[in-house]
């Protein structure tokens, strides 16, 4: 008895002892990596309107939270702090506008800063650090436009931008992995992200780079006297046709298969949409932006217009002059000065799959019938006679002065 009371409590001494170092091991994340002894920023580069995030890779072990601050430029004095000195700002993505303030756009989960939807007016410098000042680590965010987005059609015998070669550097474009395949079953597009950089001897010693002497085109490592490198080369998208299998789905019941069989038969069986639908009715005249359920600029997103497939090749933003309707490089749907005959079920492939679809109704308001006892009407009525009263108070006033003169005048005759 006493020997298995000693095993047992051997063995509970050894799970104490396990999930000590468990603990331990989950708590020293952030000894991996020693911070700095002098700050530096490592450089980032990314399209607008996608979300980043940047992780506080080190931190002192006594730090219990972080504050990330924000500066446009290294020496200035403007700095914003992202952070309610909690480390605990949730922001729900779905509701973040692309033109909000980066103080609407941001969140601090485990001490990483997410921005959501970056813009160009973004890039800078953000610090990880504590309320009194102490900075652990730096980025050097650089958000390139898609203003000037330069597109390549594959199929078409399009090419991607040449190397831009200058004396003091050379600009030449990095780009991401090819995206899966926006639909599945029917031809579909694939895109491949290129963003700007720059090959320099000259960059700033202070930012880190992944490869030495390379950096973004936006980056602040680069000198102050180079030109704006993103207005001689811009970010670019190449584009090519695809074709993926659809996953198989499951198979219904067999008294669920049967029973549709036989209403099937009858030639009434319903038409049930596939994916969620959602329904909204637009005025005419006006613009409308469509947005895929779930979908970030990041991800692989096609869009139909009934049966009728929208394919890049024919609807991106540029393709031609005066487009109203359009797809943006942030994967939204647009139409603009909607019409009559825009009235469709608009679908939408995230990543290969059918998520979601957009009805859409055009409402054209009656005219109402106006009584004389509406406001409008009451107003012009009185306005009409304002006007009406001064023009026959001049009438006879003019009448008036001819008339007296006239009498004045056969008076000096007599």
């Amino acid at each position: 008895m006493g020997t298995r009371l000693l095993g047992t409590t051997i063995l509970l001494c050894l799970v104490d002892v396990l999930q000590a170092f468990a603990i331990e091991k989950k708590g020293d994340v952030f000894k991996k990596m020693a911070c700095p002894a002098f700050l530096i920023f490592e450089n980032v580069a990314y399209l607008a309107d996608m979300t980043f995030e940047l992780p506080c890779k080190c931190k002192p072990e006594e730090a219990s939270s972080v504050v990330w601050y924000f500066q446009k430029n290294l020496h200035g004095h403007e700095t914003t702090v992202l952070t309610d000195f909690n480390g605990t700002v949730i922001v729900d993505s779905s509701h973040v506008r692309a033109g909000s303030d980066l103080l609407k756009r941001f969140s601090i989960r485990m001490f990483s800063l997410i921005v959501f939807r970056a813009q160009e007016r973004d890039s800078g410098h953000y610090l990880c650090g504590t309320k009194e000042g102490l900075f652990f680590y730096g980025y050097d965010v650089d958000v390139q436009p898609t203003r000037q987005i330069t597109v390549a059609f594959l199929d078409n015998d399009q090419h991607v931008q040449e190397d831009y070669t200058e004396k003091e550097f050379t600009l030449f474009t990095t780009f991401w992995d090819w995206s899966s395949c926006d639909r599945c079953g029917v031809r579909g597009e694939q895109r491949r992200i290129g963003l700007c950089y720059v090959q320099s001897a000259q960059l700033r010693p202070r930012y880190r780079t992944a490869l030495p002497n390379v950096t973004s085109c936006g980056s602040r490592a680069v000198p102050a006297r180079f030109p704006r490198l993103l207005h001689l080369r811009s970010p670019e998208v190449a584009i090519r046709s695809c074709l993926a299998p659809c996953p198989e789905k499951e198979v219904p019941e067999e008294g669920v298969q049967s029973i549709s069989n036989i209403v099937y038969k009858l030639g009434e069986k319903p038409q049930l949409p596939r994916v969620p639908i959602q329904y909204h009715s637009q005025p005419p005249k006006s613009d409308l932006v469509i947005t895929c359920p779930g979908a970030r600029p990041e991800h692989a997103v096609a869009w139909d217009k009934g049966s009728v497939r929208l394919y890049r090749s024919r609807y991106l933003v540029g393709v031609r002059k005066d487009m109203r309707l359009f797809i943006d490089h942030g994967n939204h749907l647009h139409l603009r000065r909607v019409r009559r005959r825009d009235k469709a079920t608009y679908f939408c492939w995230r990543e290969g799959e059918l998520v979601g679809g957009f009805h859409l109704s055009v409402t054209f308001q009656p005219r109402r019938q106006r009584s004389l006892t509406d406001p409008e009407s009451v107003f012009v009525m009185r306005a009409v006679g304002i006007s009406f009263a001064i023009i026959t108070g001049i009438f006879f006033l003019v009448h008036f002065s001819n008339c007296s003169s006239w009498v004045f005048r056969k008076q000096a005759k007599l």
